[in-house]
């Protein structure tokens, strides 16, 4: 397993920034450790919805957790807003970082991650690749 560590700046894409970092990493498997920060803008779509909700103003990441690869990623964000309010949800594109984020990833070398079509679900969901000289 490998560790890496990432900041982001005022107005980067959270989402966008860490599967950029993957590709150039050419992580083709990882999870988040760890994230925190702060957000303007946020959009997730929160459970049982077919669309996103965007919110704006400032709100503190109070959790953050996924999985993603050099091709695509699922991550979930729970966030507090001034009054200490959370809501959460599954992070879409779109969340521009306020003041900073602080994420820290794992990769997993043995692992491949990719997304495929779950009929069951109806969304691209996690298929797992083990490299054949772990088997």
């Amino acid at each position: 397993m490998i560790i890496h560590a990432l900041r982001l700046n005022p107005n980067d894409d959270l989402k966008k920034s860490i599967l950029e970092f993957a590709q150039t990493h050419q992580i083709s498997a990882g999870c988040i450790l760890t994230g925190l920060g702060s957000l303007k803008i946020s959009n997730l779509r929160f459970a049982n919805k077919k669309q996103g909700a965007v919110i704006s103003g400032f709100q503190e990441i109070v959790s953050f957790t996924g999985t993603f690869s050099d091709t695509a990623g699922h991550f979930h964000i729970s966030l507090a807003n001034e009054n200490g309010e959370v809501t959460g949800g599954h992070l879409l594109d779109g969340n521009l970082i306020h003041t900073t984020a602080e994420i820290v990833m794992l990769q997993l070398p043995d692992f491949k991650f990719n997304r495929e079509y779950d009929q069951n679900t109806g969304y691209k969901e996690l298929a797992i690749v083990v490299s054949s000289d772990k088997l």
